[in-house]
Parts: structure tokens; C-alpha cells; sequence
């Protein structure tokens, strides 16, 4: 998922869940058919809300599987060089570890 796809996602979540904020406080103070209509509303916004989550979690798993399909090309095609690079990240991390 891109970048900026993902950013607009975060704020249309941002917005759908304040938006239900504002609806359930004026349901809170509201009486009768008018809270009732309010609460509805606030409940389809934050079912909005859910299923753009889910759009974005989607998202999330395919470009994870497919980093992790490259990833597991790249080992097969240049096992020696992800051993080096896996060699050289462990020293990295043990070297900034064992400073502490």
C-alpha cells in the first residue's frame, strides 16, 4: 500500500471517529427520536471506521507477503550474500547491544 494511500486512510479514520465522538455527546444531551438518530448515525460512522481498518489491515498483509516473497527470491537466488548480510546486521546489533 502506498504511502500517501495509507495517510489518507488514517485521516479518513481520524475524522469518521471524531466525527461519531461529537454525535454520541449531542445523543448523550438529546432526548427521544432526535438521540436515537444521533446514536445511529454515530454507529454507522464508527462502522466506517472498522471496515476502512480492515481495508488497511488487508493491505498490510498482501504487501507483507509479497516483501516476504521477494525477500525469500533474493535468498534463494544469493544464498552466500544474505548470509554475509545476515552476518554483518547480527554484528551490527551485538556491537550496539554489548555498548549498553
Amino acid at each position: 500500500m502506498k504511502a500517501s494511500t495509507l495517510k489518507t486512510t488514517r485521516t479518513d479514520m481520524k475524522a469518521l471517529v471524531k466525527d461519531a465522538q461529537e454525535l454520541f455527546r449531542e445523543a448523550a444531551s438529546a432526548t427521544g427520536e432526535r438521540a436515537d438518530e444521533l446514536r445511529s448515525r454515530g454507529l454507522q460512522l464508527l462502522d466506517s471506521a472498522v471496515v476502512k481498518a480492515q481495508e488497511v489491515q488487508t493491505a498490510a498483509i498482501e504487501t507483507g507477503k509479497e516483501i516476504a516473497e521477494k525477500t525469500d527470491d533474493y535468498v534463494h537466488e544469493n544464498p552466500w550474500r544474505a548470509v554475509a548480510i545476515s552476518a554483518g546486521v547480527g554484528l551490527l546489533i551485538g556491537l550496539l547491544v554489548s555498548r549498553k
